[in-house]
């Protein structure tokens, strides 16, 4: 059993940790054992104004925003380094406090390391531009920095989806304040303490954990806050763009998906099963952009499921720091009995579980958050597990009979951030690709992204991007400046 983390661990604010204005810190558990993992300062409503406070403070004073971008480049990149020498520190942190396996917690790590590197070759590039307009004027645009940015970041993936809007944040010259889920705040409090270390002015990087009704709701309500970026539920998306509306902020929204992973019946069914199975146990499931509903054409179902089933039940399961471990346990108890309703409720309505659908019995899993990884079969249309995202390790099937009945399952669906196909017919994988209701789409390999690419959802799954070059544009206000030259045009004579 490995002792709990050097605690407490504080917020960062204007560069320095403290506890918070009321003392409070909570007790956070290992999901592998529910023993205690460590202590974390409890933000209140004063501690997300003094963020605010601190983070206006240092963007108007610090030369952060002032300079070519130089500066931040420079300091970005040594962020990125600093993480990458510590990253193995960074990733058990992350295992430790999420359930992940280590294999996983280190590829977090190192995208994380990436982003940082990739918009900090950014920062000194963020350009304005001329437009040519009639008589003896000149007119141009001027790229300015919003000012104080509030980002609100989710359990699953704490670090990776936090800098997924921090990073761009930052590279445009803004101030940053970041709220950590209040399950998993570890590695986002142990980068703001390598921020301050590799020179990020104090200040520009703040760090409030803190429960989302009291201390997210205070960010987006201050009237210091220029922009809002948050990756989680619909239900409390909906809330923050509630909020945000009121003072017109711009907001960046990543709210989850019920993502459709689309099989055809000339498609390599042992690649795609790997595929299939990476794509909605990693992580024991608990991810925005789960491949969960198989649509399988009925022709290949039987060998397909057959190769599904088999890497499900031959998962090792196990706490993540654990060598071998390919799945680890659910982030806590609330999660895993709520990904059991689901499980359930369908087989009560009519669906048989191909594979798990139940808890793990190994007596040394039992007192952590394991659940067996899970296939559904015969699923009923109206059934919840097929419409709501679960977030867990649980995969509900359907066959389809032709193209068309497959991109109308796959359509139906609030939901739409990204779906995987699989074929090796490129006119198939073009044309239903342009058919998906879908953000992002991917051929022939499991869920995957990269720090240049737009990560984006439709409908039900947000609003606006991440990544990319363009991310940047969400946070930076392009001024324009037309200026006359004076004279005009002298008349003949």
């Amino acid at each position: 059993m490995e002792a709990t983390v050097e605690a407490p661990f504080d917020l960062i604010i204007g560069g320095r940790e403290i506890p918070g204005t009321r003392g409070e810190h909570q007790e956070l558990l290992d999901p592998a054992t529910n023993r205690p993992l460590a202590r974390v300062a409890v933000g209140s409503r004063e501690d997300a104004r003094h963020a605010m406070e601190a983070a206006d403070r240092a963007f108007r004073e610090s030369p952060w925003a002032q300079d070519d971008g130089a500066r931040r480049s420079k300091t970005l990149m040594r962020l990125a380094a600093r993480l990458e020498a510590e990253a193995e520190a960074f990733a058990r942190l992350e295992t430790r406090n999420v359930g992940k396996p280590l294999r996983e917690a280190r590829v977090d790590v190192g995208y994380v390391t990436r982003t940082l590197e990739y918009f900090g070759g950014l920062a000194d590039k963020i350009e304005g531009e001329t437009i040519p307009v009639p008589g003896p004027r000149v007119d141009l645009t001027i790229v300015e920095p919003l000012g104080v940015t509030v980002h609100i970041a989710p359990w699953n993936y704490p670090l990776l989806l936090a800098m997924r809007s921090v990073a761009p944040a930052l590279a445009a010259g803004n101030a940053v304040v970041l709220k950590p889920a209040s399950l998993t705040p570890l590695t986002a409090v142990a980068l703001g303490r390598l921020a301050h270390d590799v020179g990020i002015p104090d200040g520009i990087l703040n760090i409030v954990p803190g429960g989302g009704r009291e201390v997210g709701e205070a960010l987006i309500e201050d009237s210091r806050c220029r922009s809002v970026s948050f990756t989680g539920s619909g239900e409390v998306g909906a809330r923050i763009a509630e909020l945000a509306a009121r003072r017109h902020l711009p907001v960046t929204l990543e709210l989850g998906g019920k993502g459709p992973a689309i099989v055809f019946p000339d498609a390599d069914l042992d690649r795609a099963a790997k595929g299939i199975g990476y794509g909605i146990f990693q992580n024991a499931g608990q991810m925005c952009w789960a491949a969960s509903r198989l649509i399988v054409h009925e022709s290949v179902r039987g060998p397909l499921l057959e190769r599904v089933r088999a890497i499900a039940d031959g998962l090792k399961l196990g706490p993540g720091t654990q060598d071998g471990v390919e799945m680890g346990p659910l982030v806590s108890r609330e999660q895993l009995d709520r990904v059991l309703g689901y499980v359930r409720e369908a087989i009560d309505e009519g669906a048989h579980a191909v594979a798990g659908g139940a808890r793990a019995a190994e007596p040394e899993l039992a007192d952590g958050n394991f659940l067996r990884p899970t296939v559904l079969a015969d699923v009923p249309p109206s059934a919840r597990a097929l419409r709501e995202e679960i977030f867990g390790p649980v995969l509900s099937t359907m066959p389809f009979g032709d193209t068309d009945d497959a991109v109308r399952l796959a359509n139906d669906t609030t939901y739409g951030l990204l779906s995987t196909l699989w074929t090796r017919d490129l006119a198939t994988a073009h044309s239903v690709a342009r058919r998906l209701e879908s953000g992002m789409v991917v051929v022939n390999e499991a869920p995957i992204t990269f720090p240049q690419l737009p990560f984006a959802g439709i409908k039900g799954s947000g609003l606006g991007f991440e990544q990319g070059r363009r991310a940047v544009e969400s946070f930076v206000r392009r001024k324009n400046l037309l200026l006359h030259l004076g004279g005009g045009r002298k008349k003949s004579a």
